[in-house]
C-alpha cells in the first residue's frame, strides 16, 4: 500500500491535529502488519487486505477541531473505558481533541482485538 500518502495527510494538518496524528500513528503501525496503511476515501485507513479498504481495520479522519480514530468493527471490541462511541453499521470511534487524548496502551489493545476479529 502507500504509507507516504498518510505521512502527507498528517503533515498537512494544523499543529494540534498533526500532533495527535503523529502520536497515534506509531500505535496503529505497531499493531498492524507492515505497510497496511494507505489513503482511502481521502483519509488514512489501515487494512489487512492487499488493497486499500480491503478488510479495513481502522481509520484516522481529521475534522476542524479533532481527529477521529475509528474501528470498522469497533462495536464488537471490548471497551471497559467507555470511550468508544458506536457509529453506523459495526463501527465505533473516539474523537481526539488533544495529543494527550491518545492512550497508547488502550488503543493498542483495541487494535489487537480489531485485527483478531478481521483475521477470523
Amino acid at each position: 500500500m502507500n504509507s507516504s500518502g498518510i505521512t502527507a495527510y498528517l503533515n498537512e494538518l494544523e499543529g494540534p491535529l498533526r500532533d495527535i496524528g503523529e502520536r497515534i500513528r506509531p500505535v496503529i503501525d505497531s499493531a498492524l502488519p507492515d505497510d497496511s496503511g494507505a489513503l482511502w476515501h481521502g483519509h488514512p485507513t489501515w487494512s489487512l487486505g492487499d488493497k486499500p479498504g480491503q478488510t479495513p481495520v481502522c481509520l484516522l479522519k481529521a475534522c476542524k477541531s479533532c481527529v477521529t480514530f475509528g474501528l470498522w468493527r469497533g462495536q464488537e471490541v471490548a471497551d471497559p473505558s467507555g470511550r468508544l462511541v458506536s457509529g453506523v453499521r459495526r463501527m465505533a470511534s473516539v474523537k481526539l481533541g488533544r495529543e494527550d487524548d491518545v492512550d497508547p496502551a488502550l488503543f493498542s489493545e483495541w487494535l489487537h482485538l480489531a485485527v483478531a476479529l478481521e483475521a477470523k
